[in-house]
């Protein structure tokens, strides 16, 4: 992925960003035109910024690529069908009347609601921004935890919190450079913020839920409920969508976010719920930029600070904290 300048026939030059896709060179984003030398130099700071929070899975989420959002949401049928394997291996667990509609509502808050409005709102949105706003989630998390469950907000855990958040938000800050992304519409805000309560909401509220039966069986009918409230939104752009022009990088690249990002992390969050309680389990989404971080600088996108180095000392720190708070662990029956 790189910045050019594309001259135009008015004498103009446009700042766009390229990157090379199945063996041919596409624009995945202008960033505007003009004569001026200044502008240009903006526009091509912010045109580099924008390239590297999108340097992995910049072709996934290109306006003219071929894996739209709609056609991704068929990624949660596909974890269906992958979950018939172990459900045939796995003994057969029978599932109270009274609990399928609490499953279903599970589905809805904790993998429907979340995966929409975040890959509504990726595109639209700097990394910066998403980053900011999914530091929020451990907050809400435990405040749904203490209303819901009765979990108690011990200092510990408090501490840990926020000394995590102040980490996190050390990195984020530190990470910014002039000539930024353009500003975050409200509407895009108001995505995320869905995005990281409903997610909240399904930690705090589900886990009584989520420790009755087998991850096996409440992934099963997890993914399901999501199936069928997801085809009514994305069976036109399945049925229109030529799956055979999508380039190889491109399906690989949607193989990665349906098995690893999706099917294979929510089956270990629910076995996590299990064990811990649910501010431990959202507390571990503060690695994310860590780890996001430690990419960047094996590939060479970024480099290692002072900074990033303090702020993941701030992170683990708290997750430490939290985990030996004394609400942080459940005896597992």
């Amino acid at each position: 992925m790189f910045v050019r300048r594309k001259h135009n026939k008015s004498g103009s030059c446009s700042i766009q960003v390229v990157a090379k896709v199945d063996g041919k060179y596409r624009v995945q984003k202008s960033f505007g035109s003009s004569s001026d030398e200044a502008v240009l130099a903006s526009l091509e700071q912010k045109a580099k910024q924008w390239a590297n929070e999108h340097e992995f899975g910049e072709d996934l989420f290109a306006p003219d690529g071929a894996a739209d959002y709609d056609a991704m949401m068929a990624g949660i049928g596909q974890d269906q069908l992958r979950l018939v394997g172990p459900d045939l291996i796995m003994p057969k667990e029978k599932v109270d009347k009274g609990d399928y509609w609490k499953i279903a509502a599970a589905s809805l808050v904790g993998l429907f609601i979340p995966q929409m409005t975040f890959l509504m709102a990726i595109t639209l949105t700097s990394a910066i921004d998403t980053a900011i706003i999914g530091t929020l989630g451990p907050i809400f998390t435990m405040f749904f935890a203490f209303f819901f469950l009765g979990e108690p907000i011990t200092g510990k855990k408090a501490g840990g919190v926020a000394l995590s958040f102040a980490g996190i938000l050390f990195l984020i800050f530190n990470s910014v450079h002039a000539g930024g992304a353009a500003v975050t519409s409200p509407r895009v805000i108001v995505l995320l913020l869905v995005n990281i309560l409903s997610f909240s909401l399904y930690l705090g509220l589900f886990r009584p839920l989520i420790s009755k039966y087998s991850v096996v069986t409440l992934m099963k009918w997890t993914f399901l409920f999501s199936l069928i409230v997801s085809l009514p939104i994305s069976a036109k752009d399945l049925v229109s969508t030529d799956f055979m022009s999508i380039p190889i990088t491109v399906r690989w690249e949607i193989g990665y976010l349906i098995f690893f990002a999706t099917f294979v992390a929510y089956f270990l969050i629910p076995y996590g719920q299990k064990f811990i309680r649910p501010t431990l389990v959202s507390m571990y989404s503060y690695v994310q930029p860590i780890i996001a971080a430690i990419v960047s600088i094996l590939s060479g996108i970024d480099t290692l600070t002072w900074q990033k180095a303090l702020a993941s000392t701030l992170v683990v720190g708290g997750v430490i904290l939290v985990s030996r708070s004394r609400a942080a662990t459940i005896q597992h029956k």
